[in-house]
């Protein structure tokens, strides 16, 4: 059987009233590498034009522009096997609540073709598309306030589901191939002592564990030959003037 992808999963918005959600939505979802967005009877036909849609899409116009437009859930759900309508509090009848990630541990492995249903700003999903569903998502909040903007909705839920489909890698910090080595790290330590000494920060005569602290500091930072030349800069710049007689 093969698992849910991400091609097989789908992100519908009913009667969305504002163009900035839409926007936003569309930014959500590529960013967590989703493309199709199905609008329910937006409140604007034309809400993929609107300025602040555009604006909100940021990077994601491709998501935006290829969204289609239809007139009831159903159209949006053609080809669909298995829908999640989105709710902040459980009906007394209707599809079993889940918290997100307890249901899309056990919907991923599946060979469903997904769609994720989210309501107007306003008022939610109307129980009637709720009981069209076959389980309802509720995203834990705070106990005392739960009301989370659509967009902001869509992009917790396409986390989740991504998490659940196998993620992304996160890239880790190139080091920098420019490394000081230690005869850098030692030249710029016995600058900053020279500077210390100086200013009267350190005292020759009883130096205790000053300089092993620094050196053993800046061995655990690596760090790059313009990073040592920025500490000697400062060590340059600190230095008292010399006086002339």
């Amino acid at each position: 059987m093969t698992a849910a992808t991400p091609d097989s999963t789908r992100f519908v918005l009913i009667n969305t009233s504002h163009p900035g959600n839409v926007g936003s939505t569309a930014r959500a979802m590529k960013v967590m590498g989703f493309s199709d967005l199905v609008l329910v009877a937006p409140r604007y036909a034309n809400v993929k034009g609107k300025a602040e849609a555009i604006s909100l899409a940021s990077g994601a116009l491709d998501v935006l522009g290829g969204a289609r437009v239809v007139d009831t859930l159903a159209e949006a759900l053609d080809g669909v096997t298995y829908v999640c309508a989105t709710a902040m509090t459980p009906r007394d009848f209707g599809p079993p609540t889940h918290a997100p990630r307890e249901l899309f541990s056990t919907l991923a492995p599946s060979a469903h073709r997904v769609a994720f249903v989210f309501g107007c700003e306003r008022y939610g999903m109307s129980n009637d598309d709720v009981y069209k569903c076959h389980a309802c998502l509720s995203i834990p909040t705070a106990p005392g306030y739960g009301s989370l903007n659509l967009a902001q909705a869509v992009q917790l839920i396409a986390y989740d589901w991504r998490q659940a489909l196998g993620g992304f890698s996160v890239l880790s910090r190139t080091i920098d191939a420019n490394l000081a080595d230690v005869v850098a790290v030692q030249g710029a330590l016995d600058h900053w002592q020279r500077v210390l000494v100086e200013i009267g920060f350190l005292d020759p005569n009883s130096p205790k564990k000053l300089m092993p602290r620094l050196n053993s500091a800046l061995n655990r930072l690596s760090l790059s030959i313009e990073e040592i030349q920025i500490l000697r800069g400062i060590a340059r710049a600190a230095t008292p003037p010399k006086r002339i007689n």
